[in-house]
């Protein structure tokens, strides 16, 4: 069974347009509160409260946001980073 970390990541691979940018997606959990999650985005991102409260706000009612975007290797750390902070990540080409 494949991740969705996986899937994203084939589906990017299989597309072969190496000059679209890529974004990193966070997705909802049952887990973490949203406080912390606001405060994920902005200790990592730099982001001025209100805008962390918006992107959590669409992690929460829509499922996902799209947090961060620019290369593979730039995104590839944003994920990291978001996974040691303990949200689930995933990257994809957009």
């Amino acid at each position: 069974m494949s991740t969705p970390v996986e899937a994203e990541q084939t589906l990017g691979a299989d597309q072969g347009a190496g000059d679209k940018p890529w974004q990193t997606i966070v997705w909802n959990d049952p887990v973490n509160l949203m406080s912390y999650v606001t405060y994920v985005f902005q200790k990592l991102f730099g982001y001025s409260r209100d805008h962390a409260t918006k992107l959590m706000l669409d992690v929460h009612h829509k499922g996902k946001a799209a947090v961060t975007s620019g290369t593979k290797e730039k995104v590839e750390g944003d994920v990291a980073k978001l996974h040691a902070a303990g949200l689930w990540a995933t990257m994809e080409q957009s």
